[in-house]
């Protein structure tokens, strides 16, 4: 498989998992255990097939998030409800975002049963040798009903692919402020405020990290990649499709051209009909 059309193929995929972040049925179940609305919601929900972790291991996973903000979260959310229960509470908000969004006659449909079995067929491909959110959701009960099946095979996908992006981080020698940086600084993820305010880094940390890059010749000092530091993301993510091709060897072409084929209609009718704040995904 080649790694390219493997990362093109996750990434067209991955709106039909990160959806549950920005739906209000996950935050609805979820904080009805409990646990604080919002972003507490967020960290909880993603965190919990770790078990009851502290905030240091879940501030290491998901990297580019300030640690002192995984903090004000975790553990107080174990504190609310089990991981347990949270794990159960977003997989019921999934459900029913998933049948707001795309219907049930779909969800019900040879199509979606069809797409679930070859994504769990590809998730089967994927290792756990140092991927630890993937390993935690690997470890999960799957569920019985084939869209759920589908969005399990899909959240064991994406974290995968997201655990060996962080390898690749590491071995770049990017801490997580800085790989937020440079990868806001390509112009293909967020602006700086909301990658500030979503990832709650102050003006001063941000402006810190520029200057410690500028002075490895990754960026020019008023926050621009220079040569250097374009090659380096570069190579980040071929790094990080190459790790992750494994599952789309096991599913093979064919499987991939049908999967994609099954899963883009499904996340057009999920986009259309407002699965995403304005701007993401878009």
């Amino acid at each position: 498989m080649d790694p390219h059309l493997a990362g093109r193929t996750a990434r067209l995929l991955e709106p039909l998992h990160a959806l549950g972040y920005f739906a209000p049925e996950v935050d609805a179940e979820v904080s009805g255990l409990g646990v604080r609305r919002g972003r507490a919601t967020y960290f909880a929900s993603r965190s919990a097939a770790m078990g009851r972790v502290g905030a240091g291991p879940v501030a290491a996973t998901f990297y580019v998030f300030n640690p002192s903000l995984v903090a004000h979260f975790i553990p107080a959310a174990w504190e609310a409800a089990s991981p347990e229960d949270v794990v159960a509470a977003r997989y019921r908000g999934v459900s029913a975002a998933w049948s707001r969004l795309l219907g049930l006659d779909v969800l019900a449909s040879d199509d979606v049963r069809e797409a679930a079995d070859l994504a769990r067929t590809a998730s089967s491909g994927c290792g756990v040798a140092g991927r630890p959110l993937f390993a935690a959701h690997a470890d999960l009960a799957w569920p019985d009903k084939p869209h759920m099946v589908l969005f399990h095979a899909l959240t064991l996908l994406r974290e995968h692919r997201g655990d060996g992006h962080v390898a690749a981080l590491i071995a770049a020698d990017l801490s997580g402020i800085e790989a937020l940086v440079t990868h806001t600084a390509t112009g293909r993820g967020f602006t700086q405020p909301a990658a500030q305010a979503t990832r709650a880094w102050s003006d001063e940390e941000w402006a810190a990290a520029v200057a410690g890059l500028a002075e490895r010749g990754l960026m020019t000092s008023d926050g621009g990649l220079t040569d250097e530091g374009v090659a380096l993301r570069k190579a980040i993510e071929r790094r990080t499709e190459d790790s992750a091709v494994a599952p789309w060897d096991a599913l093979g072409e064919a499987g991939t051209a049908r999967l994609t084929e099954l899963c883009r209609p499904l996340v057009g009718t999920a986009l259309t009909n407002g699965a995403f704040p304005a701007g993401v995904f878009a």
